[in-house]
């Protein structure tokens, strides 16, 4: 992690096994693309930050929540995925990259919501055969999921300039 600070930061990375890794480039064609939760709040708790103005006490900047629970039971039904930590459409440039797949959009994103990161979200693609499965256990954890895109032949490359300073 390289940053510019006038504090001391602490970065910690844990590396680990596992016997099935969930990777960016298991997209396959039809599969459906989710993420979980509300994006665009961290770039607006940002914007505010930046201009000496207080968050609320529930920012993901503040308390963070991991819904590792979750993800683990959803994982055996996951194709791939990543968390959104450099905005949706920056991670979806990746895994189009990785899967070599394009997308298409059910709906259109605000590119506020798109380019909002450290998000504390994750981004998933899944068999629609699953997409019951998925929705039954998102119901179990409160999770909110968002299906907004379906793979297909192609690729992505977003237009946006990203967020980071």
């Amino acid at each position: 992690d390289t940053i510019s600070n006038e504090k001391l930061d602490i970065s910690i990375t844990i590396v680990s096994e596992t016997k099935k890794p969930i990777y960016r480039s298991g997209i396959n064609k039809n599969d459906l693309l989710c993420y979980t939760g509300t994006l665009g709040t961290c770039k607006k708790d940002l914007e505010k930050l930046f201009t000496n103005k207080k968050i609320s006490k529930k920012s993901k900047f503040i308390k963070p929540k991991l819904n590792a629970d979750f993800f683990y039971e959803i994982s055996k039904y996951v194709t791939a995925s990543l968390d959104i930590s450099d905005g949706l459409f920056f991670e979806l440039e990746r895994l189009s990259k990785s899967s070599k797949v394009g997308f298409d959009f059910f709906t259109e994103i605000n590119e506020s919501i798109g380019i909002s990161g450290e998000e504390y979200e994750m981004l998933f693609s899944f068999n629609q055969k699953n997409q019951k499965k998925i929705a039954k256990i998102a119901k179990k954890y409160n999770i909110k999921l968002n299906i907004f895109a379906k793979a297909v032949t192609g690729k992505y490359k977003t237009t946006s300039k990203n967020h980071h300073f």
